[in-house]
């Protein structure tokens, strides 16, 4: 069990830092699709960049390093209880040394283990069979693409798309709908798996098995071979593109797995995934506990940053005509009303982190530090203290931002925030205080946590560490750290008008196609 436990550390590292082959050469096409010299061209220049750092520094891929989930397939005879504690005690270690974050909530309280150990965390689930090795698969799913997960009940209407029955067209339908729903919320480009029938709780875990399925292999059900290759096909003509920002690549896979179902009961079951696609998988020798073979390695070996042409993002921007602004922060209201939607901005001095249970906090009671002037960064990042007692950041890319919707606008009046960093985008709420009160949202490149890392030169201090490292507010100086105006004070939202318009897109796929 010692060599099994330094097996599943060694498995967990690999997955929270480095991508599989098959999910690098899936980014690799979207790269090569893409136009040249767009916002969406931008964010997978970054993403490439981020997958390259990561493999250097051996550092989270995505500082959201999700839910760790297990499959695990062992011969007759393996003593079942002893891995479960050797995969626990592996979970400890790799948050310990920063390569998970931690990550599990007590629901009730809300306070944070520490060492991503709790009830129900990991998922670990385990199933008997007559070979003569140890699989073990990981995904590590983060909490932005976890959300956008959906599950449909047949027949039922949808938006755009109309009413889908209980039938190939209809399952055809919900998969439309349900990368649209998505938008640039769940990091895409994206992965999807999908589980037809079952029950509600069985089809979502049949829905998420499918992501365990290498991305260029074949469905040997041929109905569903036709219906993933459709999907492919189309999903990316709904031009979300990569992080919502517009563009040719909205999907990067989908699988589609089938099981039995009652009679009154027909579910469509949707697991979406982000661009990134931690999981990884391994054989062990029952009797030794080590690794004999590293799955998802078929097939050629992708290097992003040889075989792409790599342009930096700033400079293809400015041979466009997009603006690349300068800021350094405290922001006055004037500076900020001259922000406009698709303005590139590069950050110097202090930010702020705040998520959900700061936004929270805030409602009720004084900031820790003066706010005025100053920018969010809804943040949770993977943070280490040195023997010294100082804390360095580990990976700090952006969380979704439109979980503090109920929140952001009230928080921004109150204590005069000017700007707030994020992902995918807020909604109407958000928009009209940035109107009201001359403020600004910027979209980072979700998922690129060594990116955006590097960009931190500094930790000055933190407050409210009672809430959890990932929940806690950090006080970051930066320097280049660059985002993309996606809302601004004017009533402008580029997320608006690509769901707008993606919406539009989505109807032409209304009339049935498969009989």
């Amino acid at each position: 069990m010692e060599k099994f436990q330094q097996s599943m550390y060694d498995l967990i590292v690999e997955t929270s830092t480095k991508l599989p082959k098959d999910v690098r050469r899936a980014i690799a096409r979207a790269k090569v699709r893409e136009n040249a010299g767009t916002r969406a061209a931008m964010a997978l220049d970054t993403i490439v960049e981020n997958i390259q750092m990561a493999d250097e520094n051996v550092s989270p891929i995505c500082q959201d390093t999700g839910l760790p989930t297990f499959k695990i397939k062992v011969p007759v005879g393996v003593n079942q209880i002893e891995m479960k504690k050797a995969i626990r005690a592996a979970i400890v270690e790799a948050t310990k040394n920063g390569k998970l974050r931690p990550n599990s909530v007590d629901s009730l309280t809300g306070k944070n283990s520490g060492d991503n150990l709790g009830e129900g965390v990991p998922v670990i689930k385990f199933e008997q069979w007559e070979n003569d090795y140890i699989d073990v698969r990981l995904i590590l799913k983060g909490g932005g693409c976890e959300n956008k997960n959906i599950q449909y009940s047949l027949p039922c209407e949808l938006e755009g798309l109309g009413r889908a029955g209980r039938d190939l067209d209809g399952i055809r339908k919900c998969i439309l709908h349900a990368v649209y729903q998505a938008q640039g919320q769940g990091c895409s480009a994206g992965f999807i798996g999908v589980g037809i029938g079952g029950d509600r709780s069985s089809g979502y875990e049949l829905a998420k098995e499918q992501l365990f399925r290498p991305v260029d292999d074949v469905n040997p059900i041929e109905e569903l071979r036709q219906l993933e290759e459709y999907i492919m096909e189309n999903a990316n003509k709904l031009g979300i593109g990569t992080m919502g920002f517009g563009g040719e690549s909205t999907l990067l896979g989908c699988k589609i797995g089938v099981m039995h179902r009652i009679p009154a009961s027909f579910f469509v079951s949707v697991a979406y995934n982000c661009w990134a696609f931690r999981r990884m998988g391994v054989k062990i020798d029952p009797q030794t506990g080590e690794i004999v073979e590293w799955l998802y390695q078929d097939g050629e070996d992708v290097d992003l940053t040889k075989e792409l042409e790599k342009v930096e993002a700033a400079a293809a921007l400015e041979q466009g005509d997009t603006r690349v602004i300068d800021l350094v922060p405290p922001l006055s209201e004037e500076q900020v009303r001259q922000l406009r939607v698709g303005d590139v901005v590069r950050i110097s001095g202090m930010i702020y982190t705040g998520r959900d249970a700061i936004h929270k906090y805030l409602m009720d009671h004084d900031a820790p530090v003066d706010l005025n002037g100053q920018i969010i960064y809804h943040c949770g990042p993977v943070m280490l203290k040195d023997e010294e007692g100082r804390w360095h950041v580990k990976a700090a890319g952006p969380t979704t931002s439109i979980r503090e919707e109920p929140y952001q606008g009230d928080i921004m009046k109150k204590f005069g925030v000017r700007a707030v960093i994020g992902k995918g985008g807020m909604g109407a709420k958000t928009l009209q205080a940035l109107k009201e009160h001359g403020g600004v949202y910027l979209n980072a490149i979700g998922g690129a946590a060594q990116y955006y890392a590097d960009c931190i030169k500094s930790v000055e201090g933190v407050d409210l560490l009672e809430f959890g490292i990932p929940e806690a507010m950090w006080h970051l100086r930066v320097e280049n750290f660059t985002a993309v105006v996606t809302m601004d004070s004017h009533g402008n939202s580029l997320h608006e008008d690509v769901e707008k318009s993606s919406l539009e897109k989505l109807a032409q796929f209304k009339e049935p196609v498969f009989k």
